[in-house]
């Protein structure tokens, strides 16, 4: 149609330009430059519409403020704690190129900035294809995990009884999204779906379950998972989760809670201040068609993916809690490691409870510090923490030997041409 439209213009100015010449050639050559000229600029106008229309969408920075449209959650108006459950079946996922369980490495999330810091949500929006996220250390992901189910049941894996037809819901996803994304690795089946590397079938119609829902969940990804569920009060709580490797907290201290006492209780820098209304917001008004993706990151000072046993026992109480408080101050820079985490949000259109898939990325400090700007982006990120951010991450243990490392690293970059002065965020946030 935008040809047509260029077309019938331009024929119309070559009429007007003929009618011209033949009453005035000085008329007819200011017409024919006016026609000219007219036709130029309607095709750039047209031209670059169709490149802004294929363009992908620049994502948020993680650590500035943003916003995203009301319009964006257009939510029926329902009680609360009532979900009507709405006509959305999520697009079928495109197989991941070339994806091998041996091969495929991990995405390199470095989601730091220079300085200032903000404390933000830091949404972006998810598109369905990358809803989870495989690679090649799903084999050792998959067997800690398993190995923790075993050792550890219901602290780390429960389901609430309110809960449960929501759990249900989310392991149909996963048995449907899976074997569409990563054809490789999983096979559907009449009864759930087979995992090719691991041998294992799931059968996820016989009732009851071989096990709890989360637990199965928890065996087919990578990621941490957790559903929040609202109660009467307008609150979302925490009623179904599978949280094996999240190193720094416990499903059986959160489980049951509300949204806003899981970040209270856990000291998070500016919940109540800056983050509490637009979160509760967000849950509210989020529609299953509309998921989400947000990254954040941690400094850890030992080498452990499930649990940093640096600050404390996992299942320490009373003098010996977890806490950075109790952690050693100032070990060596090969002890430090940079833990990212992926984060998505997305609803539920059955049961309308708001699923968290959490994946770890974890590497050592000297790894990532060899990555172009790397090591000045982060040091610069660290510094700018405020006191309160400062003590969530507990950077007082840490700071002296990261710093004057990453600082040595840039110093290093510059003097060997790696990178310049004026070198921006590049790839930031991935």
């Amino acid at each position: 149609m935008a040809s047509d439209f260029l077309t019938w213009n331009g024929g119309r100015y070559a009429d007007r330009l003929t009618t011209l010449i033949a009453a005035d050639a000085k008329q007819g050559l200011y017409g024919g430059i006016f026609a000219v000229l007219f036709a130029w600029l309607l095709a750039t106008k047209l031209i670059n519409r169709n490149k802004s229309s294929v363009q992908r969408e620049k994502s948020p920075d993680l650590e500035k403020p943003i916003s995203i449209k009301a319009s964006t959650f257009k939510a029926p108006e329902r009680p609360s704690g009532v979900w009507l459950p709405v006509e959305f079946k999520r697009p079928n996922a495109s197989p991941y190129p070339d994806w091998d369980v041996h091969k495929t490495d991990p995405l390199p999330y470095r989601p730091f900035r220079h300085g200032p810091y903000h404390i933000t949500m830091g949404l972006r929006t998810m598109q369905w294809d990358d809803w989870i996220e495989l690679d090649n250390h799903y084999l050792k992901f998959h067997a800690d995990k398993a190995r923790r189910i075993e050792e550890r049941g219901e602290k780390c894996c429960r389901t609430a009884p309110e809960a449960y037809n929501g759990a249900v819901e989310l392991l149909e996803e996963l048995c449907d999204y899976l074997p569409q994304r990563y054809p490789t690795l999983f096979q559907r089946t009449d009864v759930g779906v087979s995992n090719l590397a691991t041998e294992e079938k799931f059968d996820i119609i016989q009732r009851p379950l071989a096990e709890d829902p989360m637990a199965m969940c928890a065996r087919l990804v990578q990621d941490d998972l957790a559903i929040m569920f609202e109660k009467p009060d307008g609150q979302y709580y925490l009623l179904a989760g599978a949280i094996l490797l999240a190193g720094f907290w416990r499903l059986s201290d959160k489980f049951g809670m509300p949204l806003s006492e899981i970040h209270t209780s856990g000291d998070v820098p500016g919940f109540k201040t800056k983050l509490e209304k637009g979160m509760r917001n967000f849950f509210r008004r989020i529609q299953p068609q509309s998921p989400v993706l947000r990254n954040n990151y941690f400094m850890q000072v030992d080498d452990e993916l499930a649990w940093s046993h640096s600050i404390g026992p996992e299942d320490g109480d009373g003098s010996q809690a977890a806490g950075w408080s109790t952690a050693a101050k100032d070990k060596t820079i090969e002890h430090h490691h940079f833990r990212s985490e992926r984060q998505s949000l997305r609803r539920l259109p059955r049961s309308g409870g708001v699923v968290f898939t959490i994946r770890t990325y974890f590497e050592p400090v000297t790894a990532i510090a060899k990555e172009p700007g790397v090591p000045g982006r982060l040091a610069s990120a660290v510094r700018s923490w405020g006191d309160d951010v400062s003590k969530y991450k507990g950077k007082e243990r840490y700071q002296d030997v990261l710093l004057e490392y990453l600082d040595g690293e840039h110093k290093k970059q510059l003097e060997e041409g790696f990178i310049t002065e004026d070198e921006e965020d590049g790839k930031y946030p991935y």
